[in-house]
């Protein structure tokens, strides 16, 4: 009794925050449909400075009071040295090839693309061929047109001149795997998921609910092939036929697009829908390397200048109030979900 009684004072607090949220998001949705003061900004995070931070966290605690000390002293020396040689050079000395390090991960319908499109942009102002990009993808595909969109984007990168790296550290499949392929070199790590080189639709037919029920249905087109499966309606053999072909049609120009960026790939081998682990993906040509991005970013420290760039978009206020009852309310459930699940029922 006292746990149906906890329970019913849960759902009481409940249902009435969850009202009260409903209220306070309905007076700002107004705010929310108004056009933004500014669309974002990017931010750029200069990542040498970074691990050379944690490097010195890490000093300061594992090596001796004198070590560290010593240490401390080699460094200052070595700028020095540094910045004495660099002013007898009676001209500036190269600058060194930048390493910039971009982020995408895709939804089904390649939602990020909108950010990724202002980064590229944002980089192709003041990338030089002696430059490099790195994307660290994470995708399991989506929606064709979308992933095509967003591809294309990285292939701006390409037609600049620019060498483009991607990382794959989880996986890249289907229009993950379209986007990835644009890539001078593909990095995978030993596990992540990559290929999938193929193409589904799939749908469910309510028709024979409806006629068991003597609900009508009509849908009027224009055109042969303007509707050829439908949820609702009659699906005919000729409009499965159609649809088939389409699918195919889809597939043939995956299958084309893969092989005119990575020529080395035997296609009809792997474009069969199926996906394969980095290390095997490797023997299939679909990347070269086996190695993550951590890794890679690191063993470029030395000789590149390494810059992260992000782009942020501006949120509403009614967006912000969103996330933060969404996360109330999140923490609410889940505390109760503890407390009941250490509760003896009897």
């Amino acid at each position: 009794m006292e746990f149906l009684s906890d329970y019913g004072l849960f759902l009481a607090k409940t249902v009435t925050f969850v009202v009260a949220l409903l209220i306070v998001i309905g007076s700002l949705a107004s705010l929310g449909s108004r056009k933004r003061d500014a669309e974002g900004h990017i931010e750029v995070t200069a990542l040498n400075d970074r691990f050379e931070d944690w490097e010195d966290q890490v000093k300061s605690v594992v090596l001796d009071e004198t070590a560290f000390k010593q240490d401390r002293k080699e460094a200052k020396k070595k700028y020095k040295a540094e910045q004495k040689a660099a002013k007898k050079q009676k001209e500036a000395a190269p600058l060194k090839p930048r390493l910039y390090v971009l982020d995408f991960d895709g939804d089904i319908k390649a939602s990020a693309v909108e950010h990724l499109r202002h980064e590229i942009s944002a980089v192709l102002t003041l990338a030089r061929p002696e430059d490099e990009i790195l994307v660290k993808l994470e995708s399991g595909g989506g929606m064709v047109h979308s992933y095509g969109l967003a591809a294309s984007q990285l292939d701006r990168i390409r037609s600049k001149g620019i060498p483009l790296t991607v990382a794959i550290d989880r996986v890249a499949a289907s229009g993950g795997y379209m986007m990835a392929c644009i890539a001078n070199r593909i990095m995978a790590a030993p596990f992540a998921v990559v290929g999938s080189i193929g193409v589904i639709a799939q749908l469910p037919n309510f028709h024979r609910l409806l006629k068991q029920h003597n609900v009508d249905f009509e849908m009027h087109t224009a055109g042969d092939y303007k509707r050829t499966l439908t949820v609702f309606g009659e699906n005919t053999d000729e409009g499965r036929e159609k649809f088939l072909e389409e699918l195919e049609e889809t597939h043939q120009l995956f299958k084309e697009f893969v092989s005119e960026h990575r020529p080395q790939v035997a296609i009809e081998k792997v474009a069969t829908g199926e996906v394969w682990y980095g290390s095997k993906a490797l023997l299939q040509n679909l990347v070269d390397e086996i190695r993550t991005s951590d890794e890679y970013i690191l063993s470029k420290r030395e000789q590149s200048d390494i810059f992260e760039v992000k782009y942020v978009a501006k949120k509403t206020l009614a967006e912000k109030v969103g996330v933060a009852a969404h996360s109330a309310l999140d923490a609410v459930i889940g505390k109760w979900v503890t407390k009941a699940s250490q509760r003896p029922l009897a």
